[in-house]
């Protein structure tokens, strides 16, 4: 059953189907629920399931402001107030993963998968932050030469062309709260999970690499990692068969 939940100016869409204990499943950045519709259908087999799509995609509005992580956990926190949900299961992939992190270290939590997660700061390179850099330079210069509107319209029109292809998909609002969640580092909020945490990846995972993973199976207590060497940041569509043994396994 399709539903919406409206909660501070922001409409959350989510399909709630099956019966049994529940599992909240979120999917990654630019996509929506139905892109994760294949680990759906698994969990459906013996639970009811909670899937979303986050404010910004698919059926889910905007946020209102340039929300983080915890303004996208605290809406979880939220509809499960809403739908009386209490000890979920938690999956989430990509940036899914970001949001169960949190969630699950400060709520009572079943269990958690997290899949090809986000969650760690990007490792990054001296030519990262010379670009970086090099770019806030030629916004002051531009201000000074251009004024504040025309200056701005050709920052974003160079943003643009620099970003990745998340950034020049999204919205000016989305492109904000992307640039603030893509910088967070949640490893310092990962000891504090007693969930049981199954970690899932793409051996070829370029997005979110297999150092993460093992970064975080360290940092979580009881917690495993299984690697499928030749999938990539997308290792439930990547390798089906495999990722569905390992999932059914973990939630029954």
């Amino acid at each position: 059953m399709d539903k919406v939940f409206n909660n501070n100016g922001v409409s959350l869409s989510y399909r709630d189907s099956g019966d049994g204990s529940v599992v909240i499943l979120m999917h990654g950045w630019g996509c929506t629920k139905d892109t994760v519709a294949s680990i759906e259908r698994i969990a459906l087999e013996n639970h009811r399931v909670i899937n979303v799509d986050f404010p910004g995609f698919g059926q889910s509005t905007e946020p209102l402001t340039v929300w983080g992580v915890e303004e996208y956990t605290k809406l979880i926190e939220a509809l499960c107030e809403y739908e009386n949900i209490t000890n979920p299961i938690l999956i989430g992939h990509s940036f899914g993963g970001r949001v169960a992190i949190l969630f699950s270290s400060r709520n009572k939590t079943s269990k958690m998968v997290l899949v090809d997660a986000a969650g760690v700061k990007p490792r990054r390179s001296l030519k990262y932050y010379w670009k970086v850099y090099s770019f806030k330079t030629m916004k002051w210069i531009m201000r000074l030469l251009l004024g504040k509107e025309k200056s701005r319209k050709r920052i974003e029109a160079a943003r643009s062309k620099r970003g990745s292809a998340d950034y020049q998909n999204s919205t000016p609002m989305m492109r904000s709260v992307l640039s603030k969640v893509v910088n967070e580092d949640l490893r310092h909020v990962m000891p504090m999970i007693e969930a049981p945490t199954l970690l899932i990846w793409g051996g070829k995972d370029t997005a979110t690499p297999l150092r993460d993973a093992e970064k975080m199976s360290k940092l979580i207590k009881d917690s495993g990692l299984v690697n499928f060497p030749n999938a990539g940041h997308y290792s439930f569509l990547d390798e089906p068969a495999r990722f569905s043994t390992v999932l059914r396994s973990f939630l029954s």
